[in-house]
């Protein structure tokens, strides 16, 4: 696969990290992250298990407080414009037995635009049917998510994060528990969603993925390592700082050098 290239009207940046350091505990999870990430982007978070990739994400949503600086939504706090942002939780933390169809998990998306006891109006079921037909779930829309494949259950939530509005997508491990083709063909909507002028941010295990579907990187180990076009940020050199000379092979370097396979 060819690598994805940084589409021509992303010049801004929508997402600010000033000096960033969230903690568990005791514990630094983010310390001292300043970076931004351009609108119209779509940018792969990477690094080793534990280097803050979720972290980040739910950081911007407001779920981790900060100890240090601040994260900025174009000029003003994530939390005042909570509705463009939209968040993909990893697969593992959904109860995917849940007897609830496609349809009500995508109208889910309209509810946090309701006020208290109101009802979807005709405008809410209208986005809902937009975003079941872009995903391509129209003819799945009565169905238990319990009988979805792994890439049909995946943009499900993805319609749900469409309906809902939002313009930067908030993205934990979207490819976890996926196949070859379901990989492949999100990877190919993400393309599409930036290509439209909306904003990615992932995190992403795999870095012949991120290479090949992402076109910006942000490499972490509880610290910013590199962050900017993704082939520069998977240098070698990055790649041995983050992961054969980071706070994880510090931390525990035989099972690092057991488990982890580095690109050539």
């Amino acid at each position: 696969m060819q690598a994805f290239t940084v589409p021509a009207h992303a010049p801004h940046h929508i997402l600010r990290f000033r000096n960033v350091t969230v903690c568990h505990g005791r514990t630094p999870a983010l310390e001292g992250v300043t970076l931004d990430i351009p609108c119209g982007s779509s940018t792969a978070l990477l690094g080793p298990n534990g280097a803050g990739k979720s972290t980040l994400l739910r950081a911007i949503l407001g779920w981790h407080p900060l100890v240090t600086g601040e994260i900025l939504l174009g000029d003003a706090h994530p939390h005042h414009q909570l509705p463009r942002l939209a968040y993909l939780p990893q697969r593992q933390s959904i109860d995917w037995d849940f007897p609830i169809t496609v349809r009500a998990v995508v109208e889910q998306g309209r509810y946090p635009s309701l006020r208290f006891f109101q009802r979807l109006s005709a405008l809410d079921h209208q986005r809902v049917d937009r975003a079941l037909d872009e995903l391509g779930l129209v003819e799945l829309a009565d169905r238990q998510i319990s009988q979805l494949s792994g890439g049909q259950q995946q943009r499900v939530f993805l319609a749900r994060a469409l309906a809902q509005g939002a313009d930067i997508f908030l993205l934990d491990e979207p490819f976890g528990g996926l196949d070859l083709l379901a990989c492949e063909e999100l990877t190919h909507l993400l393309r599409t969603w930036v290509m439209q002028g909306r904003t990615v941010l992932a995190a992403v295990h795999d870095l012949a993925l991120a290479r090949s579907g992402f076109n910006r990187g942000v490499l972490l180990d509880t610290t910013l390592v590199a962050a900017g076009p993704i082939a520069e940020v998977l240098s070698p050199d990055n790649i041995d700082r983050a992961f054969r000379r980071g706070r994880a092979a510090r931390q525990n370097p035989l099972h690092l050098s057991r488990t982890t396979e580095f690109p050539s």
